[in-house]
């Protein structure tokens, strides 16, 4: 059963829920260093989940509170389609793997999806202040500048990437990987291979990246940029060009001029 909502009804809660993606933002700075911390595994991994677990004490009640009968979803690396219904899919460090590590490509994210397609976002880089919001049917958005993907017509003169969705993938989707850079490095001029996926797609939906394509459905590094992208023009689909949506397997976000070129490329990765 459809729980569809007109766009105002989104919009209204927009405002919440930056305020509430921002304060938690503060408190990912907060626990930055521009010095990796954690040499073994271990060291690594509690460090990941000490700023998972510290942002989302300040964000999960905000964000239920803004939408009233909404669910959250628990695990930030799951993948496929969620119930019927709204849930909040959120990542409290997305790009915690270069927090710890003293990098900058980092985040916080909250994304509102509904019946499996994201109708609002939030994304807010808390070291340069930049945040990035859409609501399906209302254009997206960077500070209070409008959005608009790249008007590139050929993939020899695009920028592209991908990345790698969580650790622990199985080998054929880490030799996908592999193969597709190759294919790219070959049609396109230039590839990227970072993480996280949120930091590439924001690129993408400003025009500053022409593409990026997933193997893996990962939602949480997904549905931000998938709303981002779209709503700043550009074409979402998985990899045989359906439209996306977070049952995909998995997921490609270009401009519209070089959307086709890059499918054809990425179709002969078996």
């Amino acid at each position: 059963m459809s729980t569809a909502m007109p766009f105002d009804a989104d919009a209204t809660i927009l405002s919440d829920v930056t305020a509430a993606v921002k304060a938690a933002g503060v408190t990912l700075r907060d626990r930055y260093t521009s010095h990796a911390r954690g040499v073994s595994l271990d060291e690594v991994v509690a460090e990941i989940h000490a700023n998972d677990d510290a942002v989302l004490d300040v964000l999960r009640e905000p964000l239920l509170r803004a939408r009233r009968g909404s669910q959250w979803a628990e695990d930030e690396l799951a993948g496929g389609a969620l119930p019927p219904g709204e849930w909040w899919v959120v990542d409290p460090a997305e790009g915690n793997i270069n927090h710890v590590h003293g990098m900058e490509d980092w985040a916080v994210t909250a994304t509102l999806v509904r019946d499996n397609q994201p109708v609002l976002t939030v994304v807010h880089l808390p070291l340069t202040g930049d945040t990035y919001t859409a609501v399906a049917g209302g254009g997206a958005r960077l500070n209070d500048r409008p959005l608009k993907v790249s008007a590139k017509t050929d993939l020899g003169a695009a920028l592209v990437g991908t990345g790698q969705a969580r650790p622990g993938e199985d080998e054929r989707t880490f030799q996908r990987i592999g193969d597709s850079v190759t294919a790219m490095l070959i049609n396109g001029l230039v590839v990227r291979v970072s993480v996280p996926a949120t930091m590439q797609l924001i690129h993408v939906a400003a025009g500053r990246m022409d593409a990026f394509w997933q193997f893996s459905d990962v939602r949480s590094g997904l549905v931000a940029g998938a709303l981002l992208v779209s709503e700043a023009g550009g074409t979402v689909t998985d990899l045989t060009g359906e439209p996306w949506h977070t049952g995909s397997r998995d997921f490609l976000a270009a401009a519209p001029g070089i959307h086709g070129a890059a499918l054809k490329a990425l179709s002969l990765i078996a």
